[in-house]
């Protein structure tokens, strides 16, 4: 799906087959899944690997992990044939380089508060296909808050990003408007939810519909 203004979107933290299903019917960009067992949204054992490998070639899937080995994690992507990786914690370039050179994506996120490093981001820029800048909280993610998006204005790397943090519902216009450098898509999670890693799709329809208009 491409959106105004030629966004990408990404639903994170599903499970459950039945709302898996139902949302990769409104074809979105990037489907993900949680891995780290300290989140609320971790997939234990309802997720069903034959059921995320026969998911549509063009939909990418990805496994969330925070400050997992580079063992565990390419054991889950082998599992539940991952497109892409997205490190939610502390990991250092030397794994995003590990991982990518196992053919796998990386989607290395940062949580921001009231400023963003740069600099800091700079070693990751040639081992991430993607960033993804969050609001920092109390935890990894899911937090539903937003952060200041006008940080972003002075973001200067190649590597192009997904913005998470807080969107939900009304504010397809808003995110429909924004210009900023290097912003590729949206990353929507605990906004839409009905219950920990359940979401709804009728709201998720909307939302889509209205991103479009």
């Amino acid at each position: 799906m491409s959106i105004a203004p030629n966004l990408r979107l990404k639903v994170c933290g599903l499970r459950q087959a039945e709302n898996i299903q139902e949302v990769a019917g409104l074809e979105p960009d990037f489907l993900g899944f949680i891995f780290s067992p300290k989140s609320k949204r971790f997939v234990g054992e309802e997720l069903r690997p034959e059921l995320v490998r026969s998911l549509p070639a063009g939909l990418r899937k990805v496994g969330v992990f925070v400050d997992q080995s580079s063992a565990e994690i390419m054991q889950q992507v082998r599992r539940y044939g991952l497109d892409l990786v997205q490190l939610h914690g502390s990991e250092p370039p030397t794994q995003c380089a590990a991982l990518r050179a196992n053919d796998v994506g990386v989607i290395k996120a940062f949580a921001v508060a009231d400023a963003v490093d740069f600099a800091a981001l700079e070693p990751y820029a040639l081992f991430c296909d993607y960033f993804l800048f969050d609001a920092a909280g109390p935890q990894p993610g899911g937090n539903g808050t937003r952060f200041n998006w006008e940080l972003l204005r002075r973001y200067h790397l190649p590597v192009p990003y997904l913005l998470a943090g807080g969107i939900g519902p009304g504010m397809a216009a808003e995110l429909a408007q924004l210009r900023l450098p290097g912003l590729y898509g949206l990353d929507v999670n605990s906004g839409f939810e009905t219950a920990p890693g359940l979401k709804d799709a009728a709201r998720l329809q909307v939302f889509f519909a209205e991103l479009q208009a």
